[in-house]
């Protein structure tokens, strides 16, 4: 017991001795603003075009289609998750919604909208049922299927 109120004492002496050391310290940071309440500023954001390799295109779409649902796995457990009356898009195949346009190419599509392009990389499949539209896509040993409907405009 002795013991530990000398450790507890001489922690406590040190921690005061070295107290300067540990000290931090918090610098100013300064924002410039405009001097002139009618002086405009450049907007800050992106400007270009998006370009790229996405996989999920499509889910980012809200304007064109809204997914319902998304199912992972073995190619035989996703395939059960298809909307009994699917019909698969055989490519070339280009289809419109809203103001997407997907152009299916062999075992890949690609997503134009206004002037953003976006890949959707092998091995996409798309099918049809009534309304809905299914993209089923394999990559690396997994296979995912995404189910939407167009956008209620």
């Amino acid at each position: 017991m002795s013991t530990l109120i000398v450790v507890a004492v001489a922690v406590g002496i040190a921690g005061w001795v070295n107290r300067d050391l540990i000290r931090l310290k918090i610098a100013s940071v300064y924002a410039r603003v405009a001097s002139k309440a009618g002086h405009m500023q450049t907007p800050v954001g992106p400007t270009g075009n998006f370009r790229g390799e996405a996989p999920w295109a499509l889910s980012a779409l809200p304007e064109c289609l809204r997914q319902d649902s998304e199912s992972s796995g073995s190619l035989h457990y996703v395939r059960e998750h298809l909307p009994h009356d699917a019909v698969p898009v055989a490519p070339p195949a280009d289809l419109a919604y809203g103001d997407c346009t997907i152009a299916v190419r062999g075992e890949e599509a690609f997503v134009r909208r206004g002037s953003d392009r976006f890949l959707i990389p092998p091995r996409v499949r798309f099918y049809r049922a009534g309304a809905l539209l299914a993209m089923l896509r394999e990559a690396a040993g997994s296979v995912e299927l995404r189910v939407y409907e167009p956008a209620k405009r």
